[in-house]
């Protein structure tokens, strides 16, 4: 009878074993990544979640007084030097002009139709808070169009922001000019991030007059 070419041979019952081991050994290492993977991606979801509804918390919403701001020392304060808080918005109907030094004139007209209307100064206030870190001029440049800007605007009170104080906690638009109307209860009740048209200007002063 010919003998074959090749013969297969039974591998030895320790060898079976090591095999064994080792390809368990594969798997407890494969089964261990895929814990990891999974735990940092729970943690990461975790994380993203819980920055969303912070953010979501901080923002200025309308129906609702906003998280409260203060601007002093190297955070910002008025033109004086005195803070300035959110809690001033309280009172009386207040508008916010929330602008960067390059958008100063943007909203001239909106500025403009709400100075004609003369409101009286005991249930009305206007600010005009300045995005300092929004432009590349220099302070004492952006300092000289305050000064020009109080005095065309006597009864409004100017501020500085520094660092992008309310951008951050109120989630407004950054280099940009913004409008926003608070009531009396400090409520806000008109928001407009860049330029108004007519009709949003004509808006804005109704939103006021109805508030008063």
């Amino acid at each position: 009878m010919p003998r074959p070419f090749f013969h297969l041979e039974t591998p030895h019952p320790f060898e079976v074993t090591a095999m064994s081991l080792s390809l368990e050994l594969e798997q407890c290492k494969i089964e261990q990544r895929n814990a990891m993977v999974k735990h940092w991606l729970k943690v990461f979801i975790l994380v993203s979640a819980a920055l969303l509804i912070n953010q979501r918390v901080l923002a200025l919403e309308f129906g609702d007084p906003p998280p409260k701001v203060e601007l002093k020392e190297e955070m910002g304060a008025r033109l004086d030097g005195t803070p300035w808080s959110s809690d001033e918005l309280q009172g009386k109907v207040s508008v916010i002009f929330y602008v960067s030094p390059d958008e100063k004139d943007t909203n001239n007209p909106a500025s403009e139709a709400l100075d004609k209307e003369k409101f009286p100064a005991d249930r009305f206030k206007s600010y005009g808070i300045v995005n300092m870190a929004a432009s590349m001029l220099p302070n004492f440049a952006i300092n000289l169009a305050l000064k020009q800007k109080q005095e065309r605007y006597p009864t409004t009170i100017y501020v500085r922001d520094y660092k992008k104080v309310l951008v951050q906690a109120w989630n407004i638009a950054d280099h940009s000019s913004n409008v926003m109307v608070f009531d009396k209860g400090g409520t806000l009740i008109f928001r407009k991030d860049g330029k108004l048209t007519t009709e949003e200007i004509q808006k804005l002063v109704k939103t006021v007059r109805d508030n008063l």
